[in-house]
């Protein structure tokens, strides 16, 4: 007598999608455009953040980081027999981490700025605070682009999408 589960023969999707062994095979062709994608990101990100001097406090060298945690990622992807993947989302995800931070470090700043903005000096304390928010996003107030570290995370959510390659074969497949 034997116990324990088995599983039944593989039925196909009743919503008519492709077979199990199909899903998620991204083409080699769009991984590596993805690949090259973020390594755009990644120099407009270098680019834009050397002519900004983005490095006068400790809290402006996070980003730095960021783009070298973004660049080693990119090379993890390369290393062959995938055993770079996971360390590479693992750091994709940081940077994720690190990219909200900075859209909200921005925003804050930009909030702070607002009462000294001539055009705002009088009526910002009587504006919505969702208004006064916009106003930060937006960069009409302060100086500080939230979209910089917005590109950030875009970068890393391209790379992550490199990370996808197919279904898993050899020593660590999933059981069928």
């Amino acid at each position: 007598m034997t116990t324990g589960y088995r599983p039944g023969p593989r039925r196909p999707d009743p919503l008519g999608g492709p077979p199990p062994e199909t899903r998620f095979v991204v083409p080699p062709l769009v991984r590596r455009g993805l690949l090259a994608l973020a390594l755009i990101g990644i120099g407009a990100a270098a680019f834009e953040l050397y002519s900004e001097q983005h490095w006068n406090d400790p809290i402006q060298l996070i980003p730095w980081g960021a783009l070298g945690a973004l660049l080693l990622a990119a090379l993890l992807v390369l290393v062959p027999g995938g055993r770079g993947v996971v360390p590479a989302r693992v750091l994709a995800v940081l940077v994720l981490g690190a990219s909200l931070y900075g859209v909200v470090q921005h925003v804050l700043t930009n909030l702070a700025t607002g009462p000294l903005d001539p055009r705002f000096a009088d009526t910002w304390a009587a504006l919505p605070i969702y208004e006064q928010i916009w106003l930060a996003a937006s960069k009409q107030v302060g100086s500080a682009p939230t979209l910089a570290p917005g590109v950030l995370g875009q970068t890393a959510l391209v790379l992550l999408l490199a990370t996808i390659s197919g279904p898993r074969t050899g020593r660590h497949a999933y059981r069928r």
